[in-house]
Formats: C-alpha cells, sequence, structure tokens
C-alpha cells in the first residue's frame, strides 16, 4: 500500500475531508467514539488511515476490516444494541398481529356495515363459502387500511424532515421516545375492539394513522449514523431491518397457539416493556459538541425574526437538501419509485392473498417465518459482502430487479406455493432502503445526518402514501378480469421497480460507492445550508 498525496494545484480549501490530516481525522474520530469505550474493539489506526491509503490490488475497505471487526463494532458501541433490541421488540409486537387485524376487522365491518349475523367469524368459513357480507367487509378493511396508510404517511411527509433536523439540534432520545410512546395507541384500541363488541374499528384506523406524526425509525438510523463509520452505515442500517426480520418471523407463530385476543394483549404488553426499555436504557448518542454546532448552524439560517410564515414553511424548507445534487435527486427519485410499491406490497398483499388464495393463519405465520429468516439472512450475512464486492449502485440495482420480479410473480400466480417462492426472493429487496440511506448519509457534513434522513424518510413517507392508493385504483379497475385479473396491480408495481432500477442506474459511482476510490464531493443547496465540504467516502 501506498499513500494517496494530493495533486499539487490543489489547495486547503478544495482539499477533500476524507484525504485530509491525520488531525482532521482524529476528530471524525472523536466524535464517532462518544467516548473511550465504544471504540475499544476496533483498532483505530486502520480507521485513521482508511482515508489515505490505496489497495496495491485496488480492493476496497473490506481488505482492511472483515466481518468480525464489524459485529464486534457495532455490540460493542453504546447505542446500536438498544436500538436492535427495540426493532426487535416492535416487530415481533406489531408482526403477531398482523393476522389478526383482517380477521378482526373484516368480521366487525361486516356486521355493524352490511348486516351480517353468522355465528362464525368471516375467516374462519371456507373461501367458496363466506356470505357477501364478509367479502365487502373485507373490501371495507382494505379501503380503510389503504386511507390510513395515506393519513400515517402524509404526517409523517410533513413532519420527519423537521424532526430528523430538530434531533440534530436536541438529540435523538426524546424523538424516539415520543415515537414509539405513538406507536402504542393502535394496539391498545384493537385489545378494545375485541371487547368492545359494538366498537367501530375507526379508532384503531384513527391511532395507526396519528402514530405517523413522529418517526421514531427515521431518528433511529441518524442515531446509528452518529457512532458507525461511513464504510459501515449501510450494513448498520441493514440489522435494524435484520432486527424487524426477526421480530416478524417469530410472531405470526402465536397466532396459531393463541385466541387473536390474547396475540393482541401479548403485543400490547412487549410494546409497553420496550417503551419502558427505551426510558432507561436507551442512550444519547449525539454528543453536545455536535448538538451545539448544529444549532449554530441552524441560527446562521433564520431570519433575525421568526415569523409564523417561517415556521410553517421550515418542513418545507428541511426537505430542500433532497434538491442539493444530481445525485440526491436521483436517490430521491428511485427511493420515491420503490417506495410507492414496497408499501403498497405490505399492506396489501395478506388481503389479497385471503381473498384470493384463502390464506389462513397458518399460512401467514409459514409465510411471514420465511420472509424473516430470508431478511435475516440478507442484512446480517449477504449486504456487507455483497457491498464490498460490487458497490452500493449495483446493490440497489439487483434489490429493484428482484423487486421487479417478485411482483410479476405475485400478478400471475395461480397457487400459494407460487406465493410463498416469490416471498422468499422479495426479501433481496430489502437491501435496497439501508444501501440507499448509507449513500445519503455518507456525502453530508454530520451535523447534518438528521436532517438527511428525516428528508429522506419523508420522501419515503409520501411514496408509502400514494402507493396503496395507486395499486387500490388498478386493482379496482381489473379485478372484474381486465389485464391480468386482480393481480394486474402488482405488475403495476412491477413497472415502477423498473424504473427505479434506471434511476439506480444513473448514479454516478464515485459518490455512489463507499468503496470508491476517487473523491466525492459534498454540495450545499441554494439553501446555504453551510459550509462547503469534499469528503472521500
Amino acid at each position: 500500500m501506498t499513500p494517496r498525496k494530493p495533486e499539487n494545484n490543489e489547495d486547503e480549501a478544495s482539499r477533500p475531508l476524507g484525504s485530509s490530516t491525520t488531525d482532521e481525522r482524529r476528530k471524525f474520530l472523536t466524535h464517532l467514539s462518544m467516548g473511550d469505550e465504544s471504540m475499544q474493539n476496533i483498532d483505530q489506526k486502520k480507521l485513521l488511515s482508511e482515508g489515505n491509503q490505496e489497495s496495491e490490488s485496488g480492493s476496497d475497505e473490506n481488505s482492511n476490516f472483515n466481518q468480525g471487526d464489524f459485529i464486534r463494532h457495532f455490540i460493542g458501541t453504546n447505542g446500536p444494541p438498544q436500538i436492535i433490541t427495540l426493532c426487535l421488540v416492535i416487530a415481533l409486537a406489531l408482526g403477531s398481529t398482523i393476522g389478526v387485524v383482517p380477521a378482526v376487522v373484516e368480521d366487525r365491518y361486516a356486521r355493524l356495515s352490511h348486516g351480517y349475523i353468522g355465528k362464525a367469524h368471516c375467516l374462519d368459513i371456507e373461501k367458496d363459502e363466506r356470505p357477501n357480507e364478509c367479502l365487502l367487509g373485507n373490501e371495507d378493511a382494505q379501503n380503510s387500511a389503504a386511507i390510513a396508510s395515506f393519513i400515517s404517511n402524509t404526517l409523517t411527509f410533513a413532519t420527519s424532515s423537521l424532526m430528523g433536523s430538530i434531533s440534530d439540534e436536541r438529540g435523538r432520545r426524546g424523538i424516539m421516545l415520543l415515537g414509539i410512546g405513538l406507536s402504542l395507541l393502535a394496539p391498545l384500541n384493537l385489545v378494545l375492539l375485541q371487547l368492545i363488541e359494538n366498537m367501530s374499528p375507526f379508532p384503531y384506523y384513527a391511532c395507526h394513522a396519528l402514530s405517523g406524526l413522529v418517526s421514531w425509525m427515521a431518528v433511529a438510523i441518524s442515531s446509528l449514523s452518529d457512532v458507525m463509520p461511513p464504510i459501515w452505515r449501510a450494513p448498520s442500517f441493514g440489522l435494524i431491518l435484520a432486527g424487524f426480520s426477526m421480530g416478524f418471523a417469530l410472531s405470526p407463530i402465536l397466532a396459531v397457539f393463541m385466541s387473536h385476543l390474547g396475540v393482541s394483549i401479548f403485543a400490547l404488553s412487549i410494546l409497553v416493556a420496550g417503551f419502558i426499555f427505551a426510558c432507561f436504557y436507551l442512550p444519547e448518542t449525539l454528543s453536545p459538541d455536535m448538538s451545539a454546532r448544529a444549532r449554530e448552524s441552524r441560527l446562521a439560517e433564520r431570519p433575525e425574526l421568526v415569523t409564523w410564515k417561517y415556521t410553517l414553511m421550515r418542513p418545507g424548507k428541511e426537505l430542500l437538501i433532497l434538491n442539493r445534487n444530481k445525485l440526491f435527486r436521483l436517490l430521491s427519485a428511485l427511493a420515491f419509485f420503490s417506495g410507492c410499491i414496497s408499501t403498497a406490497d405490505h399492506t396489501l398483499f395478506l388481503y389479497y392473498a385471503e381473498e384470493n388464495f384463502g390464506f389462513n393463519e397458518k399460512d401467514i405465520a409459514i409465510l411471514f417465518l420465511i420472509i424473516g429468516l430470508m431478511g435475516i439472512f440478507v442484512q446480517a450475512v449477504i449486504l456487507k459482502p455483497l457491498n464490498s464486492l460490487i458497490g452500493e449502485r449495483r446493490v440497489i440495482v439487483v434489490a429493484f430487479l428482484v423487486g421487479a420480479l417478485h411482483n410479476v410473480m405475485y400478478g400471475v400466480a395461480t397457487t400459494k406455493r407460487t406465493i410463498f417462492v416469490s416471498a422468499t426472493i422479495a426479501s433481496l429487496t430489502g437491501m435496497s432502503f439501508p444501501t440507499i440511506s448509507a449513500i445519503k448519509s455518507n456525502n453530508v457534513d454530520e451535523l447534518e445526518q438528521g436532517r438527511i434522513q428525516g428528508a429522506l424518510y419523508s420522501l419515503s413517507s409520501l411514496a408509502s402514501a400514494v402507493g396503496p392508493m395507486m395499486l387500490r385504483y388498478v386493482y379496482h379497475k381489473t379485478k372484474n378480469g381486465s389485464g391480468f385479473g386482480k393481480g394486474s396491480m402488482f405488475i403495476f408495481g412491477a413497472g415502477l421497480y423498473l424504473i427505479a432500477t434506471v434511476c439506480a442506474w444513473m448514479l454516478p459511482e464515485d459518490k455512489a460507492n463507499s468503496n470508491h476510490r476517487r473523491n466525492a464531493t459534498k454540495r450545499n443547496s441554494s439553501m446555504n445550508y453551510g459550509a462547503t465540504y469534499d469528503m472521500n467516502v
């Protein structure tokens, strides 16, 4: 290995931060460590030399650090283990009610709105023998789920970028606690819905929509960015999804052995336990120094007299970071198109499978066990080596091509077996979100981690609001046999994934790939977001 020297015509102002002096690198490590103990499991000399050394064979950072280094650092750092634990608990709680919500809500709509008076629950009746009241109740449940998802994601779109920016100034912990607290309301109403015989499903869906006010997930990703070096951010974000996958893998099995009410009470109980755990053990990852610097930066952007107009316009202003350069615009486009379909798949797929393939609670448990185990394998085992091998840009391309494929398989499926096979390969699509988040994180200053993740989550939320509504529209236009019939909405989704694939292929490789050895530039938008930096990512 030979040290890389800057070009002779490079002055101090234009020198890339990532290839600057050892003192500058140490400043980054000081912020990264958040104390003396969090870096105990990593060779700091390797990180100090990472920006200045280049492998003679052209290999990437994986030659300096192996998977074991990454896992040891992740576990030994204060913050990431607690966040993964919360992801596991929340996924276990929400996933355990995935099969319960459609069964309870469909039956309640059938009785309250369509006059169903049978003793058996609608989903306990064989698919071909279900009365028309149950079919109408299923359609009401799908519409309510789509509307609640639309409102929730619209709220997240309006607030997430602002919450992320505030977390840069005030810290991550408080906003995460608020978001987790709001997530308790919908499970509470699900329990009440089963205890109160004539209760409408409206309060459940209203609380589900209200949870979109504060997205704790975007702040959690920013929290990981505070303590993880850039070369490990994509696999770190992937481990968050692995925690969710593990929870979703285990949770539906509970529905096989417990009643609907029992599962709902269990879900509420562990969510409350998770909230208490967060109150006592979730650390603040943002250092006081970085928080103070972020506040100074934001104060410099504000007018001397803060008016109500400025306050109302601030969430929109925070979103302008997505228009900073070509890289961010492309990432935003592919995040939008892919987000439309991934959320629609998650929101509507179970209703589609229950109505058209007769999925019962056992089928749902098997399906989510497959999805969960594959998600863990993809995020914890495949993502980091694949990033090192082909780079983030090609990882996203692969993920979106697989997304198009599994949506086509959903659309043309005629048997449960095809659904299970499609769900198995669909887990590879999950590589896109942590990779996109890591690319944006690596291309902004440390003072803007909350701002960029919040803005990206806002855009994803807009996509998540629009996606289910679009697919429901396609479903209504084709359910009577047009196109591919009821599966046409998934064929439409595959088309959007292909558009996202084109956007991913257009990403500039020198800025998208963390293992690329060219200098990537961090530019500011015309809204004066602060000083211009060049960073070797």
